[in-house]
């Protein structure tokens, strides 16, 4: 009989947002904006490659949404584009962390029953009181389809529209009703887009022209606007709702006080570079990060280079250098046409695998003591992985420095970080009797001749932003939330 052969996805040591949001609407009902959508969320890729899709209205009313699974240009192409006529509509890209990976769980969600308008959601975030929710929507008598917290939102904003006089007002208690981080954009038949930011995923708003008429854009990151040659006007703010007709009625409300906490991730890694989040260059940011890991270094280099994890260490790796006065080099190259994830049969092949992403530049690293930069150190095995190849060049020593201190917790707002006790720095500071006993247990792992991470105070002068504005929940373990709320408007009966 034949054995069965055992296929294990390799895993990168990068953590992973959830998913990345656009919405467009032109004046001109003659000026159709599938295409616009789709270039939106190109430039939001990084956020989510498992799936994509697009809902849009026409001039008949009737919302048509498409979504399939792979990245942008695989799932929308464009003979499913130019089927997709109408001038308001919504766009989605997913990494998944609540619900599968299954198309089901893909966005946007399209909801439509006799009772309530047709309308379709695209959701960026995690809802960490969901099933406490879904529980209570199945007492009434709610069936789901998948097992993902977007669905559970649809079926709120369908409940409460039976109540509410209006969208503003449904959204306002529905988001009311969610605990969790998210940023939500919510599409009518009757031409209306509405977005709501909760503070901690990012979420802005813009204009630019197409065929010499005017576009709103709201997305998740303001490269989404300016690559399609637009202008970022602001960022929406928590707990802020705002509206947008097909006229360009523009309306916005604070429904309710909200104490932002900023994602550090987001300025970390998972922002494109030429993104602004809060009136904050993600470059910028990243650049300072490098600089005040220069300002805390331990060790002094009389003889070095500074060289960076592509793509994402390049930023810190850049502020390090300007700041140290080392000299910044590229020694690693990266193979841009490798998927993020491989199938491979066995543990030497997946080994192998890792050269084809990523290979040392021999010329540059040979004979160098390298000062090898990268954004985060996860589960630890990539690094270790980097770390050799550079000494197979020819490396003579190789310091690794991580931009951001060591992650120690899980999160419950939409970023797939590993389990906890696959965190090398939980592995390591289990067995240890101080902090500097468990980095330098990491070091002996992954093979460097020294490590040294970011200090938490360190990341938080860099983004400029108060402590109490920022989660830090990954570093620190203070989480936010709190499912009181929840509690409180089960129990009135209101859902």
């Amino acid at each position: 009989m034949q054995q069965k052969m055992i296929y294990e996805p390799i895993k990168w040591d990068k953590p992973h947002e959830e998913c990345g949001i656009i919405g467009v609407i032109s004046k001109d009902p003659s000026v159709h904006v599938a295409q616009t959508i789709f270039q939106g969320l190109m430039a939001l890729q990084h956020r989510g490659q498992e799936a994509a899709g697009i809902s849009i209205v026409d001039a008949n009313k009737t919302i048509h949404t498409f979504k399939q699974e792979g990245l942008v240009f695989e799932a929308l192409t464009q003979d499913i584009l130019a089927k997709l006529w109408g001038n308001i509509g919504i766009g989605h890209v997913r990494y998944g962390t609540a619900g599968s990976g299954d198309i089901l769980n893909a966005q946007p969600f399209h909801y439509e029953t006799t009772q309530t308008p047709p309308f379709s959601i695209a959701f960026n975030g995690n809802i960490t009181n969901y099933p406490i929710l879904k529980e209570k929507l199945g007492t009434k008598g709610r069936i789901f389809l998948t097992n993902g917290d977007t669905e559970v939102i649809a079926n709120l904003l369908a409940s409460n529209h039976m109540v509410a006089e209006n969208w503003v007002e449904n959204l306002a208690f529905t988001t009311r009703l969610l605990d969790g981080a998210f940023s939500i954009i919510l599409l009518t038949n009757e031409g209306d887009i509405y977005a709501y930011r909760s503070g901690n995923k990012p979420l802005c708003l813009g204009t630019a022209t197409l065929l010499g008429t005017e576009l709103y854009i709201i997305a998740s990151e303001s490269c989404a606007i300016t690559s399609l040659g637009g202008t970022l006007l602001r960022d929406v703010a928590p707990g802020e709702i705002i509206h947008v007709h097909q006229d360009h009625f523009f309306h916005s409300e604070q429904i309710m006080p909200v104490s932002p906490h900023h994602c550090i991730f987001e300025y970390v890694y998972f922002a494109r570079g030429d993104s602004l989040i809060d009136n904050r260059s993600v470059h910028r940011t990243r650049e300072q990060l490098g600089r005040n890991l220069a300002r805390e270094e331990k060790s002094k280099f009389s003889s070095a280079i500074v060289v960076p994890v592509p793509d994402s260490g390049r930023s810190a790796a850049l502020g390090y250098a300007y700041e140290s006065n080392i000299p910044y080099d590229e020694g690693l190259m990266k193979n841009r046409y490798v998927f993020r994830s491989f199938i491979a049969p066995s543990q030497a092949e997946r080994m192998n695998l890792v050269r084809m992403k990523l290979n040392a530049v021999e010329t540059i690293i040979k004979g160098k003591e390298v000062i090898l930069f990268d954004d985060s150190i996860v589960r630890g095995t990539t690094m270790t992985r980097i770390v050799n190849l550079l000494r197979e060049a020819g490396a003579k020593k190789v310091h690794v420095r991580s931009s951001s201190p060591p992650i120690a917790n899980p999160c419950f707002y939409g970023v797939d970080f590993p389990s906890q006790q696959e965190l090398i720095f939980v592995r390591k500071i289990n067995l240890s009797k101080s902090y500097e006993e468990a980095i330098e247990l990491i070091r002996e792992e992954i093979g460097a001749d020294s490590l040294q991470y970011l200090s938490i105070e360190g990341l938080i002068q860099a983004i400029n932003l108060p402590k109490e504005k920022l989660c830090l929940a990954c570093l620190n373990g203070k989480y936010w939330f709190t499912h009181e709320q929840t509690k409180k408007y089960l129990s009135d009966g209101r859902i």
